[in-house]
């Protein structure tokens, strides 16, 4: 029997209920996605955007490269299809890159500094979590948010991705048809 990480599951996760709550918002009108509301990211669609930022930040200090973020949003967020479009590609990068890890590449400490300055290390697994984690948090305003609209909004919850997609995904052979599999779901 195949052993998954947490980390593991929880990119496939991530990819899921970002996917999910993507197609939940996509039935709001794009004044909707941008109203303007008193939160920290503004809008659904900054929120969503922010949660971007966050996943392009780490892939940098994943790749051992440099980013051009100085916060930890854009001055101007993205139209909302962008997002989602880049999101569901960065998405199905991770669980790509997750695929290819061993464990002792999840332990390999990851030296990054932060956008508002200093210095941080989390290991490969950390920063994962780290993602998954920080998505789950986002859309879960994000689901606040959209809650007044009344729409016919799929469940993300973990229990769910758990019993229904889990299964599914973990018999797959290919980190591509894993992420066609959760879209697809």
């Amino acid at each position: 029997m195949v052993t998954y990480s947490a980390a593991y599951r929880m990119v496939h996760y991530m990819a899921w209920a970002n996917h999910v709550t993507l197609q939940n918002a996509a039935q709001l009108s794009e004044e909707e996605l941008h109203a303007s509301r008193d939160t920290l990211f503004k809008t659904i669609a900054g929120t969503f955007d922010h949660i971007l930022v966050i996943q392009e930040i780490f892939l940098a200090h994943l790749q051992g490269t440099k980013h051009n973020f100085t916060g930890r949003s854009r001055t101007t967020p993205l139209p909302f299809n962008d997002v989602a479009h880049r999101l569901r590609e960065l998405d199905q990068h991770y669980i790509e890159l997750a695929a290819h890890w061993s464990q002792d590449d999840l332990e390999e400490i990851i030296p990054f500094e932060f956008v508002n300055g200093g210095t941080g290390t989390m290991s490969r697994e950390d920063i994962l979590l780290h993602l998954a984690n920080h998505s789950t948090y986002h859309r879960g305003f994000i689901s606040t948010l959209m809650y007044p609209y009344h729409i016919n909004s799929a469940a993300s919850d973990l229990s769910v991705f758990l019993r229904d997609i889990w299964p599914i995904v973990k018999t797959i052979n290919t980190p591509r048809q894993r992420y066609q599999a959760i879209i697809d779901q």
